[in-house]
């Protein structure tokens, strides 16, 4: 039902994204530096929530509506490479941020954390963008239950992208640390993301597969 190349179009994006500074890492990143790995953890606990909303909200419209207009795939598909693009750019671009310096923080209760993750994720338009635009486009009404299909292949991101930000906010301390004294490697990880994303969405605009069969 979803096919091989579909779970690992999505790993990568995935993997590229949550390997691109934004509001999530930075804010994971800064909690845990500045209030203990606890805090991050429970701050993830809100993200991985916020990836639940989206999930299941995004599926429950697409799998009625992506089946009666598939005008709309070309439209995600559109939308999902010039996202991509532009994330490229932004990586690549000099002057790019810098997530493992983040500003001071004052401590927060474990209830304000939670929250505070959650709210994050959800106002995140890269997050929102890749529910809306990216994962959509890896569904094949033509094999078989559009709704599963979509769960399968967010659940793969969901666990790329908590797998991925835990290991990153438990050695956030000794990433600053090593970021601090060697600038060079932040430029090496900011080329590298930037080039991935743009091979993506360079492949994603040339996808000429279809939402259909036929």
């Amino acid at each position: 039902m979803v096919t091989q190349s579909a779970v690992v179009g999505v790993f990568l994006v995935a993997l590229a994204l949550v390997l691109t500074p934004g509001p999530n890492m930075m804010y994971l990143v800064s909690r845990s530096i500045t209030q203990g790995r606890r805090a991050g953890v429970i701050s993830l606990g809100g993200v991985a929530v916020g990836f639940l909303i989206y999930l299941t909200a995004t599926n429950l419209g697409l799998s009625a509506i992506f089946t009666e207009v598939p005008q709309l795939y070309l439209a995600l598909r559109i939308a999902g490479a010039a996202y991509l693009g532009w994330l490229a750019f932004n990586a690549l671009r000099p002057g790019g941020p810098a997530v493992f310096a983040p500003a001071a923080m004052a401590p927060d209760s474990p209830r304000r954390l939670f929250t505070m993750g959650m709210m994050t994720n959800l106002l995140n338009p890269k997050i929102a963008v890749l529910y809306l635009s990216l994962i959509p486009q890896f569904v094949r009404p033509a094999d078989g239950h559009v709704l599963l299909q979509g769960f399968v292949l967010g659940g793969v991101q969901i666990a790329v992208a908590l797998t991925g930000n835990l290991l990153i906010l438990l050695a956030a301390g000794t990433i600053a640390a090593f970021f601090a004294h060697r600038p060079g490697w932040l430029r090496v990880q900011r080329y590298l993301m930037g080039t991935v994303l743009g091979v993506l969405a360079v492949k994603i605009a040339t996808d000429q597969a279809r939402p259909v069969g036929g």
